[in-house]
């Protein structure tokens, strides 16, 4: 099928990557890295690629791991910085 081929995962990848350009907040940069992981590692043929298989459900859960810690590693790395605290003085509706 066509989700088993390296290269259908890694365009995936790299188109969720230009829709993150467009849609701002780190929406789709952990699935599109995913993508191209799980792209590399059935090109690879590493030791997950043979779990992997012809299973669907194998390759999107694969892709639902990797998507979660990258987006966690993001979220470290470049994510909320500490003391950065937003303060209120005035409500825009009060006039």
């Amino acid at each position: 099928m066509i989700w088993q081929e390296w290269w259908v995962w890694i365009v995936a990848g790299l188109g969720l990557a230009m829709l993150e350009l467009a849609v701002p907040g780190y929406v789709f940069l952990g699935t599109a890295a995913g993508s191209v992981v799980l792209g590399l590692v059935l090109w690879g043929e590493v030791p997950p690629a043979e779990w992997l298989g012809a299973s669907l459900t194998n390759h999107l859960l694969f892709l639902a791991v990797v998507s979660v810690v990258v987006w966690v590693v993001l979220r470290r790395v470049v994510g909320v910085r500490k003391g950065q605290v937003k303060i209120w003085d005035r409500d825009i509706n009060e006039d």
